[in-house]
């Protein structure tokens, strides 16, 4: 069931069949309940970390995830850069038409808004189809600030929470498009500024501008320097914010089951 369709909606829950049910909880293959109506097996919230979930979130979400995304840098900035001539369309870190600094920038923004959707779609349909158990250990927030991020609905005096409402797809969007937002000026002083910072003084050259003085820019060669940066730059994100956005989903769907009392007897 989609997720801005889901959150106002009451789970219906029942018991995993007999035969299907594992008296060891220990274990991450463990049958769980029918959390959701039509949607596949959901297992419970585990209590501690499990090695599955690390090698889910850090080996299949973090490792796997960089190569895919470096790879994919590195084939985009070849495409862009290697065929550039270097007296018209000198490759430059600030300056355009070919900046590094400004390719950082928008790898950063798409990067961000793809894994964020990916991962959402990706560790929903693992939960649905019983592949990764829930994160149920992280207690829920609550502060209003930490809860809103979390998509988490706000707490009243006395403990008392604001009543969940379906969502429809526009005001879905929005939801994510803030936290996506929040996620990039985070990363834009995390990843944007130290890699341009690394490039202007282990990586790029001061030129001389015209008849005399300096050119306060950095340039680059426009083989293999681009190239390597857009590829590191890449897979380094991926490494570093892919796993964060699957341990997201993976503890939300565990305080949504602890909510709504959704555990093995």
């Amino acid at each position: 069931m989609p997720f801005w369709k889901r959150d106002g909606e009451k789970d219906i829950v029942t018991t995993a069949s007999a035969g299907n049910v594992d008296q060891h909880a220990d274990g991450d293959v463990e049958p769980g309940v029918d959390a959701r109506r039509h949607t596949g097996r959901v297992k419970r919230p585990t209590d501690s970390v499990t090695l599955h979930q690390l090698f889910y979130i850090f080996g299949m979400h973090g490792v796997g995830a960089a190569i895919i995304s470096g790879g994919i840098s590195f084939a985009i900035a070849y495409a862009m850069y290697t065929s550039q001539n270097p007296s018209t369309s000198p490759v430059r870190l600030f300056q355009l038409p070919n900046t590094l600094a400004g390719d950082a920038v928008v790898s950063l923004v798409f990067g961000l808004v793809i894994t964020w959707f990916v991962e959402y779609l990706v560790v929903d349909r693992d939960l649905r189809a019983g592949g990764v158990r829930p994160i149920g250990f992280v207690g829920e927030p609550e502060r209003a600030p930490v809860r809103w991020l979390m998509l988490l609905d706000l707490l009243r005096d006395g403990g008392h929470r604001d009543a969940a409402k379906a969502k429809r797809m526009p005001a879905f969007l929005w939801d994510q498009a803030l936290r996506i937002g929040v996620l990039f000026v985070a990363s834009f002083f995390l990843f944007w500024c130290p890699a341009v910072g690394i490039l202007a003084a282990a990586v790029g050259t001061r030129t001389p501008a015209g008849g005399g003085g300096g050119d306060w820019d950095w340039y680059f060669s426009p083989r293999w320097a681009p190239q390597v940066f857009k590829a590191v730059f890449g897979g380094v994100l991926a490494l570093l914010t892919t796993p964060a956005m699957a341990s997201f989903w993976l503890v939300r769907e565990g305080w949504r089951l602890k909510r709504e009392g959704a555990l093995l007897g």
